[in-house]
């Protein structure tokens, strides 16, 4: 199942032909951040049955969580955001396991406990879309990236692997255009959506990932976890 080409897509359904000047001018106006109930209310995308979202107590705060039992589906929000005003995107995350000896490069390993993704549209057309996918990896190693195995357009970044930080909360800070730029040499002015998920449908693994602090900022400091 082509499942990132897929979110790409649906990532820009009702976005439209053209950036819409309402969104672009909040998004200049001032830092865009997303509270775990405010992504909650973002639309779902199954794609092999559904991950479980929720709001939990954890480490004191509510955050977002994300069950996956063999399941895949995403919460995404259509949204253009300003990347020359607010070009760092800013996120806590935690998990409760990795998926030990997949292969993700391959499609029956195309699995992962946590994943925050941006997308930006290069054309008219649906899946004239690419994407930044970052990635808490089973077994690639931190830092390294590659293609999605079911498109080249989207291109993924391991920035946690393995077990040695599970159960850890970890900030995350990525300059968006900087990494469209090193993995599509395209440096792109705006991004139209983001998305979020744990899965497991093609390994049939369970994890449950947290999320807190999602937003983008002009700063590049990173968020204080709970």
């Amino acid at each position: 199942m082509a499942r990132i080409n897929r979110i790409n897509a649906v990532l820009m359904i009702g976005a439209g032909l053209c950036i819409s000047p309402f969104l672009v001018g909040a998004a200049i106006a001032q830092e865009v951040h997303f509270t775990p109930n405010q992504i909650m209310t973002w639309p779902t995308r199954s794609f092999e049955g559904d991950t479980l979202y929720s709001i939990v107590e954890k480490s004191g705060r509510r955050v977002l969580e994300a069950k996956s039992q063999g399941q895949a589906s995403a919460r995404y929000l259509e949204r253009d955001i300003d990347l020359n005003e607010t070009p760092y995107l800013h996120w806590c995350w935690q998990v409760s396991n990795t998926y030990p000896g997949l292969d993700e490069t391959t499609k029956a390993g195309d699995d992962y406990p946590a994943r925050v993704y941006v997308a930006h549209k290069t054309g008219l057309l649906p899946w004239q879309v690419e994407s930044v996918n970052y990635v808490w990896a089973s077994t690639q190693p931190q830092g390294v990236t590659w293609p999605n195995a079911f498109t080249q357009r989207a291109q993924l970044i391991a920035l946690q692997s393995g077990e040695q930080r599970v159960g850890d909360w970890i900030a995350e800070v990525r300059d968006v255009r900087a990494d469209f730029a090193e993995l599509f040499s395209d440096s792109p002015s705006y991004i139209n959506g983001i998305a979020l998920m744990s899965d497991g449908d093609n390994s049939g693994g369970n994890a449950t990932a947290w999320f807190t602090h999602l937003g983008f900022s002009s700063s590049k400091d990173a968020p204080t976890c709970p």
